[in-house]
């Protein structure tokens, strides 16, 4: 019952500072393209994505969210609010 978000970006740096912003913090990153985090709480989650979406204008980074075993969704401007709404029905905690 877990949640894995996946970052990408075709502009090296974007995401490093993308995540320095959102954490408030230096961030260090293996791949400047790419970055994954697992959430054991999905609900948890919902917060970075909407961020990610919010800051899309600034940073062009795009969201996948995976709450089923190799299934992931892209998350966009267009399906967040469902995203965030299934999220609250199925994680009712």
């Amino acid at each position: 019952m877990s949640a894995i978000i996946n970052l990408y970006s075709d502009k090296s740096g974007d995401i490093k500072n993308f995540l320095k912003d959102f954490y408030q913090k230096e961030i260090i990153l293996n791949n400047n393209l790419k970055w994954e985090k697992e959430f054991n709480n999905p609900i948890d989650c919902i917060e970075l994505i909407s961020s990610v979406i919010d800051n899309n204008d600034e940073f062009k980074i795009n969201a996948w969210l995976s709450i089923d075993d190799g299934i992931f969704i892209n998350v966009t401007s267009s399906n967040l609010d469902e995203i965030i709404r299934y999220l609250y029905e199925r994680y009712p905690y």
